[in-house]
């Protein structure tokens, strides 16, 4: 089974969601997306398998959200985008991918979804 998870190492959630994938056989490819961050194009192709807007997949509570005037409604789906690839921190956590499939394991649990 080919599974990815974009990992903070520093989120409990994270880590309980690789947990929950260990713990059922799964040796997903990690992506700690803070060092590998991804471009705007591997942020499109991830928003579409979350089938979520890119304004969804931010973390508003982050200071950067603001910093950067996040919660301005006039701003694109691309400078969202533009906005999460500079600055990923701002990428809501875990990500995991299987497939076709991805889901934001929030709570962790959402990621046997996919499995």
């Amino acid at each position: 089974m080919n599974v990815t998870i974009y990992h903070n190492p520093r989120c409990s959630k994270c880590r309980q969601a690789l947990t929950l994938l260990q713990e059922r056989g799964v040796t997903p490819t990690v992506i700690e997306y803070l060092k590998d961050t991804p471009d705007a194009q591997e942020l499109r192709t991830i928003l579409a398998k979350l089938g979520l807007s890119p304004r969804d997949l931010l973390r508003k509570n982050e200071a950067a959200y603001q910093e950067n005037g996040l919660d301005d409604p006039a701003l694109s789906d691309e400078d969202l985008i533009a906005a999460m690839a500079a600055n990923p921190i701002l990428i809501e956590r875990p990500i995991v991918i299987k497939g076709k499939q991805a889901v934001i394991g929030r709570p962790p649990e959402k990621i046997l979804e996919i499995l």
